[in-house]
């Protein structure tokens, strides 16, 4: 029963002792955090949760901001978190920003974490043209702030309109140009390829060497007027207090640098700065609030503190961090060596393995081709055997037919021999045809030239008949009146034909149808359709014989002898046959 008590009583003062929280949010430049704070913190401990989370120990340079009324404010950090003019709705909201920034950002900043923040939030400084930035500045910035996000250029990684969605130059850079977007991507990445081998610290760093030289770097700005009423702004920097006009926020009409500055007070709306040199008169000038005012103090106070702190020997935390980051800075330098050593390795090995992979493709593809060979091999040589076997089944056809053609040809030889010997049988008969009517031609122009010469010779017999006739016309007018009779005949004239028949009393018959029978038949001899004979007396014979058919001695020389034609003698007995006929009426019989 006592426990059961006693743990009551534990479990209410446990109870009784749990402190009451609120819900803050924390916006860095790259996340958002949220803690439960207590109600009695103030503003150094969470300022101090939140540089914890963020391993941030250069806590020098940041604070909290809020805003109040349009006006910008930073948490105190001897002051209650809830003491301070925020909004009482959860979360409450805080933005975790650089507050003071350093004249030499790569000899000031240490940590990596440091650098990161401040590269984020000059870079939006920029973008958002809190920052004036020449057009050339901007793009090489904006080729350092791509080798920060993306590493190293690569064209198979990084191709055309990777920076599509990325913010990177000031709008009224953009607007000065007309250029297109592809345009400035094109520019930028020219830019970019420069920047390999470069890792993210050092080309953040690399930005804030060339964002720390332009004319509005970490300068905060206030419109103020002067006695005169003359409206005009200051400028804190860590360089000091600069007095510009409105519309010129790049060069100062007046500069104070801190080492020159003796004192910085308000009152109420006034603020007074008072030069370390007394010959330079003290200027005043007048803010729009008393809140203003107190900003102004505390940014000039901070400043002029870590102006002061800069030309001073570092602490003994600075050392350690500074010593630790140039550790950290040669253990990642060995590590980026290391991993490049391993990259170039990787890459090399990579080319072999890829190497090596299109040479298995290509062994493969060799192989499959070797294969496909193979198997076309197969192919060819099933088909070159059953063309073998098709060809040995028409070799066999071939050799069958060739001895058929053989015999064949033996018959077409023989058939060849035999239409040879008709051949030589056909031209002998043609050669002899020939000839045949070669002689033929030449018998056929011999009796055409013997008709013409018989034809010739018929025409001297009738004249030579005519002019015996004539003779012997003239005879027979003489015989009329016959001489005296006388024991011896009377020579006959020379020129009168003989006919070798003295003594007998020979009878003439003067018709002229014995001459005519005579022509006919001479006639019939010459004509073509009998074939003279080559035994045919000559024409100088025949005329003779024709014109003189008389005899003794001269006459049987002049004669063809008996053996001779029967034609020829035929036709000389007829004409001997004169003297033979019986005298009639017309005939003269000689004494």
């Amino acid at each position: 029963m006592a426990g059961a008590i006693a743990s009551r009583m534990s479990f209410s003062s446990l109870k009784r002792k749990q402190p009451k929280t609120f819900t803050v949010r924390i916006v860095t430049m790259d996340a958002e955090m949220e803690f439960n704070c207590e109600m009695k913190w103030k503003g150094k401990d969470l300022f101090d949760l939140v540089c914890r989370t963020l391993g941030l120990r250069e806590t020098w340079f940041f604070g909290l901001q809020y805003t109040i009324k349009d006006t910008v404010a930073w948490l105190k950090m001897d002051k209650k978190v809830l003491d301070h003019d925020v909004s009482k709705e959860e979360p409450v909201t805080f933005h975790f920003l650089a507050k003071f920034y350093p004249e030499n950002a790569e000899e000031e900043l240490v940590q990596e974490i440091t650098q990161h923040l401040f590269f984020l939030q000059v870079k939006k400084q920029i973008l958002d043209e809190k920052i004036y930035c020449p057009p050339e500045a901007s793009v090489l910035l904006a080729s350092y702030a791509v080798q920060a996000k993306y590493g190293d250029y690569d064209p198979s990684v990084h191709k055309r309109g990777f920076l599509a969605q990325e913010e990177l130059l000031p709008k009224r850079v953009i607007n000065l140009y007309q250029m297109t977007q592809e345009m400035w991507e094109e520019r930028i990445t020219s830019w970019y390829a420069e920047h390999r081998g470069r890792a993210r610290d050092e080309a953040e760093m690399e930005y804030l060497k060339i964002a720390q030289d332009l004319e509005m770097y970490g300068v905060n700005y206030f419109a103020i007027r002067n006695k005169k009423g003359t409206e005009l702004l200051l400028g804190v920097d860590a360089l000091g207090l600069h007095i510009y006009d409105p519309e010129n926020r790049l060069t100062p009409k007046i500069s104070f640098p801190w080492n020159e500055i003796r004192n910085i007070s308000y009152s109420d709306k006034e603020f007074t700065i008072k030069p370390l040199d007394k010959k330079i008169d003290v200027f005043k000038f007048n803010s729009s609030k008393l809140r203003v005012n107190k900003l102004i103090l505390q940014l000039c106070i901070g400043n002029h503190d870590l102006f002061m702190r800069r030309r001073k020997a570092d602490s003994l935390e600075v050392q350690q961090m500074k010593a630790q980051a140039r550790e950290e800075k040669a253990r990642k330098q060995m590590e980026r060596q290391r991993l490049a050593r391993e990259k170039q390795m990787r890459e090399e090995a990579e080319r072999t393995r890829d190497e090596l992979e299109r040479r298995l493709l290509q062994l493969k593809e060799e192989a499959t081709m070797a294969n496909e060979a193979l198997m076309r091999s197969e192919e060819t040589a099933d088909l070159l055997a059953e063309k073998a076997q098709i060809t040995e089944e028409e070799a066999k056809l071939l050799a069958q037919k060739a001895a058929e053609a053989e015999q064949e040809m033996q018959r077409v030889k023989a058939t060849a021999i035999r239409t040879e010997e008709e051949k030589r049988l056909m031209e002998q008969k043609v050669l002899e045809a020939e000839m045949l009517a070669l002689k033929m031609a030449e018998e056929s122009e011999r009796r055409a030239k013997e008709a013409d010469q018989l034809k010739q010779d018929l025409q001297e017999a009738r004249e030579s008949e005519r002019r015996a006739k004539q003779k012997l016309l003239e005879i027979t007018s003489k015989a009329s009146y016959p001489p005296p009779m006388s024991s011896s005949a009377p020579a006959l004239p020379p020129d009168v034909p003989g006919f070798g028949l003295i003594g007998e009393s020979l009878s003439f018959d003067f018709k002229d149808t014995d001459m005519k029978r005579l022509s006919m038949e001479i006639e019939k001899e010459n004509s073509p359709c009998r074939a003279p004979s080559p035994e045919w007396p000559s024409s100088r014979n025949s005329r003779n014989q024709a014109s003189h058919p008389r005899s003794g001695p001269r006459a049987q020389r002049d004669r063809p002898a008996r053996g001779g034609d029967p034609r020829t003698r035929r036709l000389c007995d007829e004409e001997l046959s004169f003297g033979q006929r019986r005298p009639d009426a017309n005939n003269v019989q000689w004494p």
